[in-house]
């Protein structure tokens, strides 16, 4: 295909792991990664965060507040902090050093072999933003599933539920994910062009050449 080419990769690959990145840096940070709606009072919701605990009123509207101590969270929480901070930054990293590998770009022109290990390095960055982005997030849903069935909680007791920060982390996970398979790719598709051509006289040359040369006389 003609679109199909080294160049192409490259910057789909980029836009890929830009909107992944985009993506996780919106969910570490927006209070939606739990959802809670108690059957005594329906007109209040609750809403939970890696930072914030939000709660919602048709009188007042949203209002949010910072949890008031780190070493007083779960574990899950504390855990999910590091890995998305992790995470956004490796991904940060990872477009910057995509960008300057670019082919069009002049940073590296003339250095093949550097911008070929560039693009190695920044396929590795987008795996390591993808998984400490899907890690967390599978982390959160597997407390909230374990604790919303736990049968030692009364019924009336209301149970945290998946809000939409958590399906959002899962698509930028894979989004980051995807992208860095696609920038190495890339770097196949340029190692294929790269080759150096095969000389004329190789065995396999001169039998196919001989093949055509006694299929045209017959």
């Amino acid at each position: 295909m003609v679109f199909l080419t080294t160049k192409m990769m490259q910057r789909t690959a980029l836009f890929v792991t830009f909107g992944g990145l985009v993506t996780s840096l919106i969910t570490a940070f927006i209070p939606l990664w739990k959802t809670m709606n108690s059957e005594l009072n329906e007109v209040e919701n609750y809403y939970s965060g890696l930072w914030h605990m939000c709660i919602f009123t048709e009188e007042v509207g949203v209002q949010c507040k910072s949890y008031e101590s780190t070493l007083a969270l779960p574990g899950d929480l504390q855990v999910s902090r590091v890995l998305m901070l992790v995470s956004i930054g490796t991904g940060a990293l990872a477009v910057l050093v995509a960008f300057s590998a670019m082919e069009g770009v002049e940073v590296c022109r003339g250095q093949p072999g550097l911008r070929r290990g560039l693009l190695v390095l920044s396929g590795v960055l987008c795996w390591v933003s993808g998984i400490t982005t899907l890690a967390p997030v599978s982390i959160v849903a597997y407390t909230t599933v374990v604790e919303f069935w736990d049968e030692n909680l009364p019924d009336v007791v209301p149970r945290w539920e998946f809000g939409e920060a958590m399906f959002s982390g899962w698509f930028g996970g894979l989004a980051l994910v995807l992208g860095g398979t696609l920038f190495f790719v890339g770097v196949c598709m340029g190692d294929f062009d790269n080759r150096p051509p095969s000389p004329p006289n190789t065995p396999q040359v001169m039998q196919r050449a001989k093949h055509y040369l006694k299929t045209e006389v017959l």
